[in-house]
């Protein structure tokens, strides 16, 4: 084989799961590296391959925790030079794996890859009774059971001191299970977290993984150039949490559900994120939470939410831009779930806006709750409430109703809000003094 034609080989490598690479025989490590591998170093783990450095017992089938522990600690072996790490892939086929040991991701260029999300509704399941002539009951795919009965919270944690920060780690297409809201299936509290990143990172993807069942699907502090990308996350209590800080970020294509006791997206002090083309569902107390965060952009986003507050805010947020989102709201319809709320009326509004200079246009408003089930009873709900801030402009929003609304309101401290052509007159509240407005014909 030419210099040339190895290089081609060992991108090829990195570019295809290790079963294939074992099928064009290439070199899959297993404990001990294949004498082919001195030739051409395999960078690709498969963990149904991998034999334990100490302990031949912990398998992908005792403990995926454990396993790929041991083969974070072997990379880090086989890459001990400073100007040449590579990283490497690890690589988990379709089936049912326990994690009982947590992951801890202290390298960066790692890529942590399945085939196949495997995301199925539990809380269907839960609540169906008697599932026995169902097709299967459980999520599927590259499945991780996340039974964490090594005492931490966390399937995976990325965290390292020192400098530089992590960098280019990849969660792929793998799903992430926590199996049982135990003692109530609708509480979505169990304390478990699929993936906590708890340092500072640069250009981290999570791309077309399955998150179900967790308190905590991906919890993600100061984060720069992330991207959360095609994913499925669902019936977990908070689903996108983007906390400390961060910067040119983004959150796309995501199918994302939180339950009602958190959030879908969360964002914390962060600049230039991008919130787009996410289809988000009932039923978490926000769907889209802001906290300090500024000049982002949430653009052309589904949003179908069962309370007020779907896009909220607290804090002080400056010149976000709101635009081209379609708000559904309705009360929930779901029998084992209508016990529950986020705790927040109806003149909360569905856009709760706290902060400076920011543009909300353009967005397309759908309120159809039946009055008896307008909280509190007999108040004219609200779409977009500004509750804090200055120079906060507000343009062409459209309004579709089953009942009188009010479309904007302006709470007293509010100074120098634009309001145009998002209202008619009848739709236009203000406590303000300092204010513009032209009504919507």
């Amino acid at each position: 084989m030419t210099e040339k034609n190895s290089g081609l080989a060992r991108r090829a490598l990195l570019r295809v799961p290790a079963v294939g690479a074992a099928a064009a025989g290439l070199a899959v490590l297993s404990g001990q590296p294949a004498a082919s591998a001195q030739a051409l170093p395999s960078r690709v783990y498969d963990v149904t391959a991998w034999s334990h450095s100490t302990n031949p017992a912990i398998t992908c089938s005792t403990d995926i925790g454990a396993l790929i522990n041991d083969i974070i600690a072997d990379i880090k072996q086989r890459q001990p030079n400073q100007s040449s790490k590579p990283g490497a892939v690890i690589y988990i086929p379709p089936g049912d794996y326990p994690l009982k040991t947590r992951v801890t991701v202290d390298v960066s260029y790692l890529t942590i890859r399945g085939d196949g999300h495997g995301f199925a509704s539990s809380s269907i399941r839960y609540n169906a009774g008697d599932t026995s002539a169902w097709h299967e009951i459980w999520p599927g795919g590259s499945r991780i059971r996340v039974e964490n009965t090594d005492g931490h919270s966390e399937a995976f944690l990325v965290s390292r001191s020192g400098d530089p920060r992590l960098s280019s780690v990849v969660f792929d297409n793998f799903c992430l299970d926590g199996l049982s809201f135990t003692p109530n299936q609708n509480s979505y509290a169990n304390g478990k977290i699929g993936i906590r990143v708890d340092t500072a990172n640069d250009a981290f993807r999570i791309e077309r993984m399955g998150f179900v069942y967790l308190e905590r699907a991906l919890v993600i502090r100061d984060a720069d150039a992330l991207s959360v990308h095609g994913n499925f996350i669902a019936e977990c209590g908070n689903c996108v949490e983007l906390i400390g800080s961060g910067q040119a970020s983004k959150v796309t294509d995501n199918h994302i559900g939180a339950g009602y006791i958190g959030y879908s997206i969360f964002a914390e002090g962060h600049q230039g994120l991008l919130i787009a083309s996410n289809n988000i569902f009932p039923r978490g107390k926000s769907l889209i939470h802001l906290r300090n965060t500024n000049r982002s952009s949430i653009t052309g986003n589904r949003l179908h939410g069962f309370y007020p507050g779907m896009l909220d805010s607290d804090g002080t947020n400056k010149e976000n831009l709101v635009s081209g989102n379609h708000f559904r709201r309705e009360p929930e319809p779901w029998g084992p779930m209508q016990p529950y709320d986020n705790g927040k009326d109806d003149l909360y509004g569905l856009i709760h806006l706290r902060g400076d200079g920011n543009m909300v246009t353009g967005n397309l408003f759908a309120y159809d709750v039946a009055p008896a089930k307008i909280k509190p009873s007999g108040a004219q709900p609200t779409m977009i409430l500004v509750a804090a801030g200055s120079g906060n402009h507000l343009s062409n929003h459209s309004v579709v109703s089953n009942v009188a609304v009010n479309a904007v309101v302006l709470d007293a401290s509010t100074q120098g809000t634009k309001v145009i052509d998002s209202a008619t007159a009848s739709q236009f509240v203000t406590n303000a003094a300092d204010y513009t407005f032209r009504a919507t014909p």
